[in-house]
């Protein structure tokens, strides 16, 4: 193969637990996200846009999407004969077989696929954040540092740094100390999650780490280079930036989408985010329907009303029906006289007739507090949700219900109905 500079290694295998139901049959980086996009769609798109055509996708849970969303790369323009984009997934060697069990693992066992192509530096990036970023100008103030390794890092309240990696730098930008999630944070630049290594220390580090159960770039590789006195430097980015791990924070994402002045723009010409499309019928919008502030996916029909929503594509809102701050994603049925507030439907998914889901009181959730946390109703992909049902904030379903599933037709505020699989 032709010798490649910097080569980029995408983790994409998470499960996304804290995305609770939403993940059930499908990796993070394959949700939906702002009508037509899927999460992994944005850092795909950021390695083609900043000149990095050479991709391996390191996949693990619930694949078979993901797989089919990315192809052989055509979207990005990543179907090369030397490069492009791979997937790789777990596989058995001579040794036996191993699942991906940390971060750098997962690198680990793609050794010799990286090696194939000589590179100089290895990009790290995570398969399940929103933004914008030229890795070029990261390349760039990595080799006018002669770093060994760059991190990018960004600002954050310190009152929330303790929720991740932090730095601790000196006046040129070297840092000097990391902490992985401290109690008590020394700085507010947080890690990204995105490295770049010059190869040979990523391949020594990986190597002499190989055993470590569970090795971690933030456990276990930075704090190895840093023992072993190499050069490692914080790149400060002050762009957009968004980790959807929850959902709180997915739905926020979306919801600044649609803000009259969006912080994130999906509409600059210059900086395009790609993704696979389908030959889809136009919309249509009935003469009785109503819609402010909202994006509309392709094929949707909306003969109701939708406020600040972000609706997918071959969406059906149905007569009567209203729609207030919510995601509804492709292939949903929102059924006549329903009413949707704050809430997350996954895809193809059918709602019945005169239901109301996300209104009343907000309680604890009864299951999982650490995921469900926020006035959200959360429905899982191809539920079903009979005609007339009620379901409170907080609350999560997830399959084909049936009326006997609610008590006196309703679920409560912090309610959880899952019919047909494990807790989220």
């Amino acid at each position: 193969m032709i010798k490649k500079e910097m080569i980029a290694m995408l983790l994409a295998g998470g499960q996304g637990s804290r995305l609770g139901v939403l993940t059930q049959k499908v990796a993070k980086p394959a949700v939906s996200f702002g009508g037509k996009y899927r999460i992994i769609d944005f850092p795909l798109s950021n390695c083609i846009n900043s000149g990095v055509d050479t991709v391996g996708v390191l996949t693990q849970y619930q694949p078979l999407r993901l797989n089919a969303h990315i192809g052989i790369g055509i979207p990005w323009d990543l179907d090369r004969n030397n490069g492009g984009v791979t997937i790789l997934p777990p596989y058995e060697n001579i040794g036996g077989s191993d699942w991906y069990s940390g971060t750098a693992n997962a690198i680990y066992q793609n050794l010799e696929y990286m090696k194939s192509f000589s590179p100089d530096y290895v990009l790290i990036l995570s398969g399940d954040h929103i933004y914008k970023m030229d890795y070029e100008m990261l390349l760039d103030y990595h080799k006018a540092n002669n770093a060994d390794v760059t991190i990018a890092v960004m600002p954050v309240p310190i009152e929330e740094a303790s929720r991740f990696g932090v730095v601790v730098t000196d006046g040129k930008g070297r840092i000097t100390e990391f902490q992985e999630k401290p109690p008590e944070p020394k700085s507010n630049l947080a890690s990204m999650g995105i490295y770049i290594f010059s190869a040979d220390l990523l391949f020594e580090a990986l190597t002499e780490l190989k055993d470590v159960p569970g090795c971690d770039f933030g456990k276990h590789v930075i704090p190895y280079a840093h023992e072993h006195g190499k050069r490692i430097f914080a790149y400060e980015f002050n762009g957009y930036w968004k980790d959807v791990g929850t959902l709180q924070s997915y739905w926020e994402a979306n919801m600044e989408l649609i803000d009259i002045v969006p912080e994130f723009n999906l509409y600059e010409e210059f900086w395009k985010i790609y993704t696979k499309t389908e030959t889809i019928r136009p919309q249509y919008v009935g003469a009785g329907a109503h819609i402010e502030r909202s994006i509309l996916g392709e094929g949707s029909e909306i003969e109701g009303k939708v406020f600040n929503s972000v609706i997918g594509d071959c969406v059906t809102i149905e007569p009567g029906a209203e729609v207030y701050d919510s995601i509804v994603m492709k292939g949903s049925v929102v059924g006549a006289g329903t009413r949707l507030y704050k809430t997350i439907v996954a895809e193809n998914t059918r709602i019945g007739k005169n239901c109301e889901i996300g209104a009343g009181e907000y309680r604890d959730n009864a299951v999982d507090p650490r995921v469900y946390a926020a006035e959200l109703a959360v429905i899982g992909e191809e539920t079903v949700i009979p005609d007339g049902i009620r379901i409170g904030k907080n609350t999560a379903v997830w399959g084909v219900t049936t009326a006997a599933d609610y008590e006196n037709g309703e679920l409560p505020g912090g309610g959880y109905l899952v019919k047909g699989g494990e807790k989220s």
